[in-house]
């Protein structure tokens, strides 16, 4: 199958834009709780639909009353919190265009983001980022209207904006909410750029609410009324902002996290019933429940467990009925194992969505064999977020499901993903930056896949990372990576050999599981600062990740092997080689690592 199509489930028709989606949740549940916000002292309080429409209004009217006109571009940068959510809704209603930026962004890349989207207002989520944005604005002579902060009092800050909302009245804000058309632009997302230079994406009201209404209505049984979630992805990142419209829209309260350390207790307090993570925070759950299964010396029991709940995932995602000696193990397991894994993630999680990364299958079937499903998507910010996705009651894993509603996804004669559909977007704001991002009225994805006979999508890698090698074979890399990559003390595996007559890797450690194996296995292992690739030549580490080298070559082809490899440590808290959403920048990666790289064929 070359082309997999899956129609619409709702139309557009009857929105003017997307801040209709917030008017008629409010006028149908005014009272409902929306939002879950953060008191400040350890504690959550509750914010209606009616009480967050208020607000957005009326800092909708405080920008306006400091000057924001319609079509005018008002960046946000600020970690992942409800004043985020306040002031991306209160900016459509002002009838401006959101430039979201990263709040780990450099100071060249803000300047970068603001001069090329000619921003006019920017708001800081604290004064040392609003600070950075006026600096950027100064750099480019932008931002004639000033950045505000969230978090400040007085001069500078959202409060004095709001302040100013009795300025404009409520004819003059309804007139500029009503000014964007369903065509109109509504942000403009950077990309993060994994490769060359970041890009704006101009996505239209129209992208948002074909997704929100379609993924809403296909998804009806995860985002409903009495759920909840909790959004720890970056709001600069599409995924988080359509999740939390659709959200809204649909009723489900939502709260804000960013601040990672604590999040296995806000997930005991809140009780989500929907995540969305990125792989990797799953295999560092079951990671950390095999450890403690190892600390008490059950790793083989644990083991058992493993089997027994990917077994149980497999027959369940096939409609098979489980013998009755399964049934007994699960449940033994479930006694011992499984249950206290659902408690840690808060005891309500009906389902997960995972994204952003390549999704174990077996990772996959056994949390949905210790009770907890994963659905896992696809998408790209240039398709609003998802494109395709597995249905609640119709997994399969090792594939990214079929086209959501009304999408296309067709596969070209080198296996590029192509896209076409609602949410897809119709150009960046550079021209010049469309003409290679189009071919036949399909997006070019850059990535490489197939659809199996009943239309999932089932991904191989990024067209950019093949390798060529001296002999002439064409590699992918991802399938040898992602093997490597399931080991707890890998981050992330680069396969190198372009024009060689070999391949090799660069295999970047896991800080923290770095640091806990050391401290285990009585090494010393310093730690690397930022923007530095250090060779790690411990030789018991080695001889530990060399297992996870041979099974992945055992599963590729002869010519896919990997023949030799370097231990890397890395920050990979460094923004200057690991995106906001936690992709690898290769290039600056191999760049870097040149001399380790020459090291291999010498």
């Amino acid at each position: 199958m070359h082309e997999s199509t899956t129609p619409l489930l709702a139309d557009t028709e009857g929105y003017r834009n997307v801040t209709d989606l917030l008017l008629r949740r409010a006028a149908a549940a005014p009272d409902h709780a929306a939002f879950d916000v953060a008191d400040g002292s350890g504690g959550w309080r509750q914010v209606t639909t009616a009480d967050y429409l208020e607000e957005v209004e009326t800092l909708a009217k405080g920008f306006i009353a400091a000057g924001i006109e319609p079509g005018d571009a008002l960046a946000i940068m600020a970690p992942t919190r409800y004043e985020w959510a306040v002031a991306d809704l209160a900016a459509w209603f002002a009838g401006a265009v959101v430039v979201p930026i990263y709040d780990t962004s450099s100071p060249t890349q803000i300047a970068g983001i603001v001069g090329d989207a000619s921003v006019r207002l920017g708001v800081g989520g604290t004064v040392a980022q609003a600070e950075l944005l006026t600096a950027a604005f100064a750099e480019t002579g932008t931002g004639a209207l000033g950045a505000f902060a969230m978090d400040a009092a007085g001069p500078g800050s959202l409060t004095t904006l709001k302040a100013r909302a009795r300025e404009v009245n409520d004819a003059t804000l309804e007139q500029r909410r009503t000014t964007a058309t369903p065509d109109d632009a509504a942000t403009i997302v950077y990309t993060s750029g994994t490769t060359g230079e970041p890009k704006g994406a101009v996505l239209t009201h129209r992208n948002f609410l074909g997704q929100v209404l379609n993924i809403a209505s296909a998804y009806g049984e995860v985002v409903r009324p009495e759920g909840n979630t909790i959004i720890f992805l970056p709001l600069a990142h599409v995924l988080a902002r359509g999740l939390q419209l659709i959200c809204l829209a649909s009723g489900m309260r939502i709260a804000h996290l960013s601040d990672t350390t604590v999040v296995v207790e806000t997930l005991s307090t809140l009780k989500p019933t929907f995540l969305v993570v990125v792989p990797r925070v799953l295999q560092k759950i079951q990671n950390a429940a095999g450890q403690k299964a190892a600390d008490k010396k059950l790793t083989k029991v644990w083991d058992a467990a493993v089997r027994t709940a990917e077994t149980w995932g497999d027959l369940q995602e096939r409609g098979v009925a489980a013998s009755a000696l399964l049934r007994l193990r699960h449940r033994f397991f479930d006694r011992l194992f499984f249950g206290r894994l659902r408690q840690v993630m808060g005891g309500r999680v009906d389902y997960v969505l995972s994204g952003g990364a390549r999704l174990d299958p077996d990772l996959s079937l056994f949390f949905r064999g210790l009770g907890v499903p994963v659905i896992e998507g696809y998408g790209l910010t240039e398709t609003t977020a998802p494109l395709t996705g597995n249905l609640p009651r119709d997994i399969r894993s090792g594939t990214v499901g079929r086209p959501l509603p009304g999408s296309t996804v067709r596969i070209s004669e080198d296996g590029e993903v192509l896209a076409k559909g609602i949410g897809v977007f119709s150009g960046y704001r550079n021209p010049e930056h469309d003409a290679a991002a189009f071919v036949d009225g399909f997006f070019r994805t850059g990535d490489i896949g197939r659809l199996d006979d009943e239309g999932r999508l089932i991904l191989d890698g990024r067209l950019k990372d093949v390798i060529v090698t001296s002999n002439g074979k064409t590699i992918v890399p991802a399938p040898w990576e992602f093997t490597v990559e399931a080991h707890p003390l890998v981050s992330h595996a680069v396969m190198v050999g372009e024009g060689r007559s070999y391949l090799s890797a660069l295999i970047l450690l896991d800080p923290v599981e770095l640091e806990a194996w050391a401290e285990a296995n009585g090494s010393t292992i310093a730690t690397t600062p930022g923007g530095v690739l250090e060779e790690v030549p411990d030789g018991q580490l080695r001889a530990e990740i060399q297992q996870a080298v041979d099974a992945a070559n055992q599963k590729v082809a002869r010519s896919e092997q990997v023949r030799r490899f370097t231990l890397i440590s890395a920050d990979l808290d460094d923004a200057t080689i690991i995106t906001p959403t936690l992709k690898l920048k290769r290039s600056v990666v191999l760049e870097r690592g040149a001399a380790s790289v020459e090291k291999l064929y010498a």
